[in-house]
């Protein structure tokens, strides 16, 4: 593929790669929250769905990519009741993600300084300054055109100040166990605060295959653990989800709820020789259904024949019904006249 960009002198929006490359982030919501990131300060305080509505994405389309952006942190809100007993709804819109207690710092004005962002210092300039909340996936190259699909990205290595022997390869944990792992690697896209490593969730895999064991599916196990979050946020994310996972546990399947293996399918019969003797038809071959000897074809013209010999039977003995008056006349010898009363002579 061919590019030419011009890079726009004025009248832009930044936008991180984390955003635009977002594996999870609909384009609707992609343009709704760099729409309202490049809005000046004047037009930014209208309601998300004011700003959606002039950008064509209402209904449906609008719904879920608010679902999408509360869900991975860009968007959160506050519902409260005013003074004159009416509710009125406050929203945070921000270009990378936030935890909860993050946004609320924000939204009261507190002291904590948004993510990336830090006063400039006096002296000598210095190398970059990083913010404290990191963007969700850091990237290891600048500017790749081709970047490494979330299904293709490979395990992320393990740091040199703790060596020890890597986790093995997948295909040595049972399918339960496998899923599980995956489903404990996933958690980080839904709650930043659930971040696990590769070793940390192969240690938890054991107990996630458990659940799905009991009957569980991939996406009620992630729910479960994701869903209400301790409101002081989570300090160690292997602590809390292993106790949740032993905790929560639900109770083991009774016998008869695991299906019966289903029986083998009966075996073919084997082929045998038509024994129906026809001087018209070649020997052949064909595969019985039940006990019979000859093929269904055969047993058809027989059936047939046999229907066409009864019949010209059951013509042959029917009697004759009765002959008109002239023949009858005739065969006994008497002339027959028309019109008149025959006369007989003594």
């Amino acid at each position: 593929m061919l590019r030419h960009a011009i890079a726009p002198s004025r009248r832009f929006t930044k936008a991180s790669h984390d955003v635009v490359r977002h594996p999870r982030l609909t384009s609707d919501a992609k343009i709704l929250l760099l729409a309202v990131q490049g809005l000046p300060d004047d037009q930014a305080a209208q309601p998300l769905s004011e700003h959606a509505r002039r950008l064509g994405i209402t209904g449906r389309a609008y719904q879920k990519s608010k679902e999408l952006l509360v869900a991975h942190g860009y968007v959160h809100e506050w519902r409260e009741q005013g003074e004159r007993g009416r509710w009125v709804t406050e929203q945070l819109m921000s270009n990378v993600p936030l935890t909860p207690e993050e946004a609320a710092v924000l939204r009261q004005g507190g002291s904590e300084e948004p993510p990336g962002v830090r006063k400039p210092t006096v002296g000598e300039p210095a190398g970059r300054v990083v913010g404290h909340q990191p963007p969700v996936d850091e990237e290891q190259e600048k500017n790749d055109p081709h970047p490494p699909s979330e299904a293709e990205a490979g395990p992320e290595p393990e740091p040199e100040a703790e060596p020890g022997p890597e986790p093995g390869p997948e295909a040595a944990l049972s399918p339960e166990a496998a899923e599980g792992e995956r489903v404990l690697l996933s958690l980080r896209h839904v709650r930043r605060e659930l971040y696990l490593g590769v070793k940390e969730a192969r240690g938890l895999a054991e107990l996630a295959a458990r659940w799905l064991l009991r009957g569980v599916s991939a996406g009620e196990l992630r729910r479960v653990l994701t869903s209400e979050l301790p409101g002081d946020g989570v300090r160690s994310a292997v602590g809390f989800l292993r106790y949740r996972l032993l905790h929560k546990m639900p109770p083991e399947l009774p016998a008869e709820a695991f299906p019966q293996p289903a029986a083998a399918p009966p075996r073919a019969p084997e082929l045998m020789i038509c024994t129906a003797a026809r001087p018209d038809t070649e020997e052949h071959a064909f595969r019985p259904v039940a006990d019979e000897t000859e093929c269904g074809p055969c047993r058809r013209q027989a059936a047939r024949e046999l229907w066409e010999r009864r019949r010209a039977l059951a013509e042959a003995e029917e009697e004759p019904g009765p002959l008109p008056w002239r023949e009858r006349f005739a065969k006994l010898g008497t002339p027959a006249t028309g019109g008149g009363a025959a006369h007989c002579t003594p």
